[in-house]
């Protein structure tokens, strides 16, 4: 039997903590070389977003470098998760209210530790919901 992995070691949730809040800037900034270097060099890797379905690197990059820059969608955070097992998995889930709306966004995002190259997004998706869900 195998042993299970550390859950939320307190220096691996805060590197992880850390590379949430620079993607986060990233994204209001449209620095698109933080926010590639975020996610893993892949046609494997994939971004659900509200107007894009990136299957693979290239597609992400093609849709960040289109992207107008502003202030996104996200007006405030409600609850911000993070979970790593281990430490070389993560797991972020953030819901926020969205801007100007009543409406709820969620953000999720897996991370993968490599050796050779570190953290990286290896999928993520963002979507919205039309009212605070009832649980």
């Amino acid at each position: 039997m195998t042993e299970s992995p550390e859950i939320n070691r307190r220096d691996v949730v805060e590197e992880i903590r850390e590379l949430f809040e620079r993607y986060e800037s990233a994204l209001i900034s449209k620095d698109v070389g933080v926010l590639d270097s975020s996610f893993w060099e892949s046609p494997h890797t994939i971004r659900y977003a509200m107007h894009e379905n990136g299957y693979g690197f290239d597609e992400i990059h093609q849709h960040r470098v289109s992207r107008k820059k502003g202030p996104g969608i996200k007006e405030q955070r409600r609850r911000l998760e993070i979970l790593t097992l281990g430490d070389s998995l993560a797991t972020v889930n953030l819901e926020f209210q969205v801007r100007g709306s009543e409406e709820i966004g969620r953000q999720s995002q897996t991370w993968v530790r490599f050796p050779e190259l570190g953290w990286k997004v290896v999928s993520a998706h963002v979507s919205i919901m039309d009212q605070q869900p009832r649980w």
